[in-house]
This record gives structure tokens, sequence and C-alpha cells, in this order.
């Protein structure tokens, strides 16, 4: 690539454009425990678990919102360097503490094990330098900002002054993305092309908009008085007209006049063009894998994998329509406009009515489930054409809000009718709602293990449950189940595209090409996808990793226990330590096993 040689012809932004003064997150004494320690017996690791959280929830304050702390209410996350270099200080400092732990009882060596294994991958990937080039239509302000605005329950004009003083953060925010990505220029550092391409779309859109059509105007609820409502109106306005509108139509213009230019296309759009892309990728596969592997053998794992649910389509295809051929049944798949929505509303009561019956069943696997409800949700139309075909919010209790799976139905007829219940199944119920919200209600566990995740499991376990739901009878019939393989070897795929992309230098094209020849997903799902993998690199590997680890340990506990083996029993022991890296899931499945073993 010729970054480098392009930067001294990029256009730079005037000093105009240069940030004010960072936001300063106070000391917060008051916030709330929320458990920080709980369980923990070794006082010294007690004591670094609470500063460890309060330090999280100082510099991620919409956290503690979430989870009903009043303390950082009014504040965002800083994202000025001078925050941001505070804080790598700090989980410097709490690593060196962790690692001089000695003498441990086993709990609280399990819990030290995942603080660090936590710990150690956000540090591990600093050097990929995220801040100072990945945008993209996920990951960029105005989705973020559109967030504090939906996710705030306005339940008095006081949590509306605070949602105020957020956005005019926000908007701060927004001109210190815009100078490290300016930093980054500097280093021959930028994003694809095609994800910028897109976020200065999305940009350009919300600037334009009339201001009532804004993600960044929020409801007035019923019972305000009048006056309060205006105010709070005039507030709103204000705050998007002249602060965050600007701030975002800057970024628009760094973004087209500067970067754009210059941005990465080819085979230089993946992480194989950035010159800390190797490393970078080798921190990544271990942080979304939390095992010891490396690009070769997650690429051949992904072929292998495809072999064999390529061989379940023909079967499935002959017993549907009398066609064996792979290819034919792909392209039936993607092509029947019967198997097309055809409305908006038929997506979204297709998922309802999916999750619903999910519910029903779920107790038959399970001892222990969620009180938090799950919802089905659209997502919010200025996202819609820009995002993949659904995501999972998980619960904010201080705001009073569930859990809910948000199902993308714009364009419903692209929207594949046979992907529906899978969909739902693996963001909803039994994947990543029950996980996720049982997760959070866990007693005995300290906050962290409670409200933090790692990939591997969170995404395997999700991908685990869609064969699940075929044992417990939820799929409607074999045409759903073919959405059950789509989606399988969609995962299967992702493992050999993403790294085709940041190991072996793949084109866009190349990777588009793939998927298109070995799942029969929709091609606007495919388009997107591949914008995904480009923009998070890694992160796709975690899904097939954590589900053939789960399904492996799932065997060998039968094959061990026989009839012994419960199926309540093991879900139940895979999700009652809360968020694990593999390694410690299957310690916990290996001692559960023992113990039945010796009943």
């Amino acid at each position: 690539m010729h970054l480098l040689l392009l930067l001294s012809c990029a256009k730079q932004l005037p000093v105009a454009a240069l940030p004010p003064d960072p936001v300063v997150v106070p000391e917060r004494t008051e916030a709330f425990d929320h458990g920080a320690a709980d369980a923990v017996v070794d006082p010294a690791l007690a004591d670094l678990l609470q500063r460890m959280w309060l330090g999280r929830l100082r510099y991620h304050p919409s956290l503690g919102s979430d989870l009903g702390d009043p303390a950082f209410d009014d504040l965002v996350h800083d994202g000025s360097p001078e925050a941001r270099a505070a804080y790598r200080a700090e989980q410097d400092a709490w690593l060196a503490e962790l690692d001089a732990l000695e003498g441990l009882a086993p709990a609280d060596a399990a819990t030290r094990a995942l603080a660090r294994a936590e710990l150690t991958a956000h540090i591990a990937q600093r050097v990929c330098r995220f801040e100072h080039w990945a945008i993209s239509p996920r990951n960029q302000p105005l989705v973020d900002a559109s967030w504090l605005v939906q996710g705030t329950a306005l339940d008095s004009p006081r949590d509306g002054q605070q949602l105020v003083r957020r956005l005019s953060a926000a908007a701060t925010n927004i001109d210190h993305q815009l100078t490290d990505l300016r930093a980054g220029l500097a280093d021959g550092l930028v994003a694809n092309a095609e994800s910028i391409r897109r976020v200065v779309e999305m940009l350009d859109e919300e600037v334009q908009a009339p201001l009532a059509e804004s993600p960044l105007m929020a409801e007035v609820p019923d019972g305000w008085s009048d006056d309060e409502a205006a105010a709070f109106r005039a507030a709103n306005e204000a705050v998007v007209v002249d602060e965050l509108r600007p701030a975002l139509a800057r970024l628009r213009d760094g973004l087209r006049d500067e970067a754009l230019p210059i941005a990465r296309t080819g085979a230089d759009a993946s992480l194989a063009g950035l010159p800390l892309g190797e490393a970078c990728y080798a921190a990544l596969i271990e942080q979304y894998t939390t095992l010891p592997l490396d690009a070769p053998t997650l690429h051949q794992t992904g072929l292998d994998e495809l072999a064999s649910i390529h061989a379940e389509f023909e079967v499935l295809g002959q017993a549907l329509w009398g066609v064996s051929d792979r290819a034919a049944v792909f392209e039936r798949l993607r092509t029947d406009p019967a198997l097309r929505f055809d409305t908006a509303e038929a997506v979204e009561q297709t998922a309802r009515e999916a999750l619903a019956r999910a519910e029903s069943k779920v107790p038959q696997a399970f001892g222990a489930l969620p009180e938090t409800p799950c919802e089905v949700r659209p997502i919010p139309d200025y996202l819609a054409p820009y995002t993949t075909i659904a995501y999972y919010e998980r619960p904010r209790p201080g705001q009073g809000l569930p859990g809910y799976y948000a199902v993308n139905t714009y364009q419903p007829e692209t929207r594949p009718r046979h992907e529906a219940e899978v969909l739902a199944f693996h963001e909803a119920v039994p994947g990543h709602h029950l996980q996720i919200a049982l997760n959070m209600e866990l007693d005995g566990l300290p906050a962290f293990r409670r409200h933090g995740q790692f990939t591997a499991f969170v995404e395997g376990w999700a991908l685990y449950t869609e064969r699940l739901a075929d044992e417990l009878g939820l799929y409607s019939g074999d045409l759903d189940r073919m959405g059950m393989l789509s989606f399988d070897a969609w995962r299967a795929a992702r493992l050999v595209v993403d790294t085709g992309l940041h190991h072996e230098g793949w084109t866009r094209e190349q990777a588009v090409a793939f998927l298109q020849a070995n799942t029969p997903l929709a091609l606007n799902n495919i388009d997107n996808e591949v914008d995904r993998y480009l923009t998070t690199p890694g992160q796709a590997l975690a899904y097939k990793t954590g589900q053939l680890h789960i399904r492996r340990l799932r065997a060998e506990a039968e094959a061990e226990l026989g009839e012994a083996f419960d199926l309540s029993g093991f879900h139940d022991v895979v999700l009652g330590g809360g968020g694990v890296t593999l390694p410690v899931l299957e310690d916990r499945v290996n001692t559960w096993v023992q113990a039945r073993a010796n009943d």
C-alpha cells in the first residue's frame, strides 16, 4: 500500500475542527458497589476487584447507568487521548497486582484467572491501535449518540437534563475521534474505503434530515407538564443543532475529504493492508477464541466444517424438493420469491412467534432460566440499511429495560423466511437472551463475571443453541431446518473468510465470492457481513470455535456418564459460571462430570 506517499496530498482539516478541552470524569466515590467482590475470600483480590470495577465505571459511565447506578448518569465515556492513557496506566497496574497474588483458594484462583484473561486481552489489542483508524456503520458516533437517546428512560425532567449533558459530551467525543483518526493517517493507518463510504453516507443523511426524523431527538413521555416538555424539547434541539450535528458534519467532511481518498481497497482492505496487521491479528485471535490457535488452523477448520454441512444440505434438499445438487439448493434458497417476506410487519411477527414458542419449550432442557423478559424490536430506520440482519441488546435494569432482539425489517422482500426461526433462537431464546440475562442475574459471582463476557463463550453458546432448538422441536419444518444449516454454513464460512481476509490477503471481492459459493445467504446480507469482517477483524472466529468446544464437551460428558448424563444439568453448569474463557468452561464441565460419575 502507498498510504505514506499519499498523505502529503491529503486535505487537512482546519484548526477550527480541533477538539475542545476533554470531558473530565470526576471521582465518584458514591458509586454503587454492584457486588464487585461477591464470593471472593482473599482480601487483596477483593480490594483489587473493587478498584477495577470502579475504574471501569469511571471510564464507561453508561455501564453504571444501565445497572441503576446514578453516580454517572450525566457522563459519557471520555474519548480524549489523555483519558485513554490514564486508563491504560490503571490497567497495567492492575495486571501487575493480579500477577503478584499467590496462594488463592480454587474459586478465587478461577476468578483471578478470568480477570487476568479479560485484562490481558484488552492490553494485547493495543497493538491494533483501533482508535486511530477503525470506523464502520455500527462503530461510529451517530450510533453511539442515538443509543444514548434510545437507552435513557426519561422518568423525570432531571433525566432529560442529564441526557442533554451527555449528548453535549458526546459531541466533544466526536471531535476527539476525528483527532485520533487524523493521528492514524499520519502513521499510515486508515479504514477500508467501503466502510468509510457507508459512514459518510449515514452521517450526511443525519446532518441533512429534518430534525423530527433524527434518532438524536428523544420522545417526551406522558406525565410531564407542558412547560417541562417544552423546555426539554428546546434543550434537545439546541444540543443537536448547535453541537452534535456540527460535530458529525466535521467528522463526515474529514472522512470524505481526508480519509476516503487514501482509504484501503483491494487486498489492502483487510488487516493485511496495515503495517501492524500481523501482530494485531494474532492478538485478536487469542482474544476472540481464548485458545492457543493460529490463522491456518482456523482456516482449515472452517473448510472441514463446510464440507460436513454441505453434505447435510444435499440430504435435506433431496427430502424437500427432490434436488440434491448443492448449487441448485443454494440458488433456490437465495432466489425463490416464495421464500421471502412481503412486509416488515411479517418479519417482526415471525420473530415474535418463534420467541414465544422457544420460551414455552426451554424448561425441558434448563434448570435455571432468567427472570428478565425478552422483547422483539425492529432495528432503527437510520441504521437498518447499513447493518446486519439482527442483533441482541442486553437488559439495562437501571433504565427498567428488558433485553431485546433487534431484527432488521428493512427491504422485507430480501429477508429469507426460512432463516427467521433460527435467527430468533440465536439472538433471543435459547441463545443470547437466555445466556446473557441469566448471567446478569447470577448470585455469588463478582460483578465483572456477571456483566462481562468472552466472545467465544457468548457466540459459541448462541450458535450451539441453533441445533439445540432442533432437538427441542422448535423448527416448524424442513424448510426452517434449511435455515439452521444456512446459518451453520455461514459461521463455518466466517472462519475461512476472516482468516482469508486478514491472514491470506483476500480482497473484498474474493470474500463475497466465497460466501456466495459456500452459503445460501442473501446477497445483501453477504455484502454487510464482509464489511463487518473487515471492520471487526477476528470477532467472526469466535462463533464456530465456541460452538465446537461446547459440542465436544457435551459429547465427552455423554460418553463418560451414559444414562447418568442430564442435559439440564449440563446446560446449568455451562451457564452457571457467568461468561468464561473456553479453558475455564472445560474445567467446570470436567469437574461436574467427575462429580456425577462418583455419585
